[in-house]
């Protein structure tokens, strides 16, 4: 389906942050922008913000002022909404509120013409209820830009239940035009992001609840072992924790109390105390002057002699890490495996290191007979990661434990030791991110490729979860979910059915 030509004049409702960085990326993609806003001077007001946010990218040399004026002069404020007569395109960014959403539309409907495509920019609201009264909601879709449009790349492109699919592929095409990284996802509690998206802070949260570690010690093994660009607490701190909790509540209330989506007390806590995050100067960290962030937990260096690292079964994932041993002076013995799984076990003379599978290290030692048992998380590239989290069994001694230290140091890695938590960090974020981008795509809400892409687009995830857990293995994903809900005893952490039968199957997401 071919985009919109840029000679369609588009309409934008709402003069904020999100209504003109909408209105914005449309006029720099060459249309005419009517901008409306029904408190008087707000249009125009919103348009002096673009001009002046474009002409300190004239100052910074990434523009011309030749430039910003030619964008400046396609847009057009207007303080009534019948302005928006002749739009071939209307995409609502006003208060999320169902019935004040269906009153604007309702209105749009009797204004516009009937090819005219109405779009709204809701996060949290169903397209199909917005819809739901008028008489064409055929014709109705989400367009949903993520904040600062201009800068974020992602849409989600969101039908409802009566959306056509030509109306959605028009708005894909046209997105995609305007520069943006477009997505298909169906009208369900959260989408496409803030759905998938839960688990990240969800698992940080409840680390942090259980004492596993710190904010700051769990922020730091996400960004430098997972190679996300920011921690859970940092994230939510930025987001602003009302908002984030707010979304945890409307996706959880909207599954009918799914406990996948349940709410954190530590995140309640917070915002009954107006400790908002860094809007309000203070949430897991203070934003107040002079403050010191705090510093993540490493264990300071260690020196012991290393014997030799000995690899028993095919080291798959974290043959990387091996390659690092060696590179270090680290002499590495390889041998079979006699583990039925297949998974690999490292030896440091009667020390046993081991990936993560979503047990405890506890119980790994006592169901595998192991006297010396140290876990070690997963990391998103073992070659180059700069931290890793680590979990001793009750039986490990304090020698063992600086074995284990001396060895992540040897490899230039910083140490953090957690309390004998299933599925450490990085490996349980995964895991479970994975698991609801995979249930995201048994509903229809997805393809695979688009739940991928809408992560990495819209909050910089280092991988689409699917693609993580395909190159992980799906049998290892299930098997670290199965624990993990052993563990808790929870549904929470039940493997989604499409996991479980693709790692049945040995069938990739991505094929």
């Amino acid at each position: 389906m071919a985009a919109l030509p840029t000679s369609a004049v588009i309409g934008v409702i709402g003069a904020g942050a999100m209504g003109a960085g909408i209105a914005q990326v449309a006029a720099q993609a060459g249309h005419s922008v009517v901008l409306h806003d029904n408190q008087p001077g707000a249009a125009k007001a919103g348009i002096d913000n673009i001009r002046r946010q474009l002409e300190k990218r004239v100052a910074k040399g990434k523009m011309t002022q030749g430039d910003v004026d030619n964008i400046i002069a396609r847009l057009q404020p207007a303080d009534a909404i019948n302005a928006l007569a002749d739009s071939r395109l209307v995409i609502e960014a006003i208060v999320e509120n169902l019935e004040i959403k269906r009153q604007v539309f309702a209105q749009l409907e009797a204004l516009c013409s009937p090819d005219t495509l109405l779009a709204s920019n809701t996060s949290s609201l169903s397209i199909t209820s917005i819809a739901a009264n008028l008489e064409r909601p055929e014709r109705m879709a989400g367009l949903h830009f993520f904040n600062p449009a201009p800068v974020m790349k992602l849409v989600e492109v969101v039908s409802g239940l009566a959306t056509t699919n030509e109306v959605a592929d028009t708005l894909y095409a046209t997105a995609s035009t305007w520069g943006k990284v477009a997505v298909h996802a169906s009208s369900t509690p959260g989408f496409i992001v803030n759905r998938v998206a839960r688990p990240f802070y969800a698992e940080g949260l409840r680390l942090l609840q259980e004492g596993a570690s710190d904010a700051a010690t769990i922020d730091a093994l996400l960004r430098q072992a997972g190679g996300f660009r920011m921690g859970p607490f940092e994230l939510m701190d930025l987001i602003g924790h009302d908002v984030n909790y707010a979304v945890t509540r409307s996706v959880f209330d909207a599954y009918y109390g799914d406990t996948r989506f349940k709410p954190s007390l530590v995140q309640q806590a917070l915002v009954e105390a107006g400790r908002l995050g860094r809007k309000s100067g203070q949430g897991f960290y203070s934003y107040h002057e002079h403050s010191a962030k705090p510093q993540p937990a490493i264990s300071g260096p260690v020196q012991a002699e290393l014997p030799p690292l000995v690899v028993q079964g095919e080291p798959g994932v974290i043959a990387p890490l091996l390659e690092r041993a060696q590179e270090a002076g680290i002499e590495v013995v390889r041998r079979e495996s006699l583990q039925q799984d297949g998974t690999a076990r490292l030896y440091l003379g009667d020390l046993v290191l081991a990936l993560s599978d979503g047990r405890c290290a506890a119980e790994r030692a006592v169901n595998e007979g192991l006297e010396a048992l140290v876990l070690f998380d997963l990391c998103l590239d073992y070659r180059s990661a700069s931290a890793i989290a680590l979990a001793a069994s009750h039986m490990t001694s304090p020698e063992a434990h600086q074995l284990a230290t001396a060895f992540f140091q040897r490899l230039g890695m910083d140490v953090t030791w957690l309390t004998d938590t299933p599925g450490l960090v990085v490996l349980r974020t995964v895991t479970m991110l994975a698991n609801e981008a995979a249930d995201a795509v048994l509903q229809g809400v997805c393809s695979a490729q688009d739940g991928d892409l809408a992560m990495q687009a819209g909050v910089n995830y280092p991988r689409g979860p699917l693609a993580w857990a395909d190159s992980l293995g799906l049998p290892f994903v299930h098997r670290t979910l199965t624990h993990l809900q052993q563990s808790y005893g929870e549904e929470r952490y039940r493997s989604s059915f499409l996991l479980r039968r693709n790692a049945l199957s040995e069938e990739s997401f991505h094929e």
